[in-house]
């Protein structure tokens, strides 16, 4: 999600600088971001032109300094709270005060970074969708201490990548994955109960309801081990059976079946075509 989002931001001609934790990742990085540059001016979305603009925009590099020193810092980090506001605590020694932060959060609450953060005020969730650079919607999602200054510049930001923004409410999984988890994992019940197979309920869903992908190839785009995560946190919020972890998900994490990224999931992607996984169920 990060690469993606500094993507969008060079392309928009914003100067661009993107932290990773190591010199591996961060080459990387920027090496994702050329692919998928690349690829853009091979499909003539974009000119051979406003790519390398955009590339000399962009600087990767692994300390935070350069990052906090921008107008606005938006974090993109694993979906745990406590490496989030570790982040949060460190950038405010490092950023000035007028710098906003924005988290790109999927299911925590924003005012659970706040106080972390050192500026209330100018802290915001600002939601973007995965791949960044053709997904359209980013969720602005405030907090009852953040400033209107911040959400009329995070406002502006949308409109300058090109996104449509819509506000949500505070409360985890804001609109989008509010809807979108309980359905997923509803899929996931379905192949638990035999209602349907893998494949007949993507298809179903895909030729039915007009969906690009199936919930089931969905959650091997997200990554099962995200979707479990997310989960879990907003069954801690909620405390609604919709919104928890069905077994079978939790036993695709433990035995390391993650998805598109370990090449197996709800589909084995070693094949191609991809073909589904026996689940054993």
């Amino acid at each position: 999600m990060g690469t993606g989002i500094a993507e969008v931001a060079a392309r928009a001609g914003l100067p661009t600088y993107v932290r990773e934790v190591t010199t591996e990742l961060a080459a990387r990085a920027r090496q994702s971001i050329e692919r998928s540059l690349a690829k853009a001016v091979e499909r003539g979305k974009l000119a051979a032109t406003d790519r390398d603009e955009a590339l000399g925009l962009l600087t990767v590099g692994t300390e935070l300094g350069p990052a906090a020193a921008r107008d606005i810092l938006i974090e993109a980090v694993v979906e745990d709270l406590a490496v989030k506001n570790a982040l949060w605590a460190e950038a405010d020694t490092l950023a000035r005060p007028e710098t906003i932060f924005a988290s790109n959060t999927s299911s925590l609450t924003i005012a659970a970074m706040a106080v972390a953060s050192g500026r209330p005020d100018r802290v915001i969730g600002l939601h973007f969708f995965n791949p960044v650079p053709v997904m359209g919607l980013v969720e602005i999602v405030p907090t009852v201490g953040t400033s209107a200054a911040t959400v009329d510049a995070v406002l502006a930001l949308a409109g300058r990548l090109g996104k449509e923004p819509v506000l949500a409410k505070d409360a985890s999984g804001f609109i989008v994955n509010r809807l979108l988890v309980p359905y997923m994992l509803d899929a996931v019940r379905m192949v638990e109960q035999g209602v349907g197979t893998t494949a007949d309920i993507d298809t179903a869903m895909r030729l039915g309801t007009g969906h690009p992908m199936g919930p089931l190839t969905l959650l091997d785009f997200v990554g099962i081990d995200t979707a479990v995560r997310i989960a879990e946190i907003m069954f801690t919020e909620y405390r609604e059976t919709r919104f928890a972890p069905p077994p079978l998900l939790r036993r695709m994490v433990l035995v390391g079946w993650y998805g598109r990224k370990t090449k197996r999931g709800f589909y084995d992607y070693a094949q191609d075509p991809p073909v589904p996984t026996d689940l054993g169920v």
